[in-house]
């Protein structure tokens, strides 16, 4: 059974930085695609960033130069190191796996808030 369980959220103020993290269990970690999406009240799922099995990655548009995501394949984890964080951050932030037989899972979700 896989499992993801995420760390990291909180509250912080404009021009701050929070790191999430993204532990798996349950499947061949390092054959998996790993992502970060958020949703914030009233608005779609989006996709922030992922990372591929063989590390290459891929970033929507508006967090592009302001977070990174990585992976540790001896941790099982994911991470998502966000700078420069702004208000339009704020957000529950998911981790997604996507298992090497097409299979996808999701975290149960951590509250990001940027606010003075």
């Amino acid at each position: 059974q896989v499992q993801l369980v995420e760390s990291g959220g909180g509250l912080v103020q404009p021009g701050g930085s929070l790191r999430l993290s993204c532990v798996a269990s349950g499947t061949i970690f390092s054959l998996s695609r790993m992502g970060w999406y958020r949703q914030a009240p009233g608005k779609e799922r989006e996709l922030v960033a992922h990372i591929n099995s063989d590390g290459s990655t891929n970033y929507v548009e508006s967090v592009k130069g302001r977070f990174t995501i990585s992976r540790d394949n001896t941790k099982n984890t994911v991470y998502l190191q966000m700078n420069s964080l702004k208000a339009e951050d704020t957000a529950v932030y998911y981790c997604d796996l996507v298992a090497y037989d097409r299979s996808r899972y999701w975290g149960q979700g951590t509250q990001v808030t940027v606010s003075s």
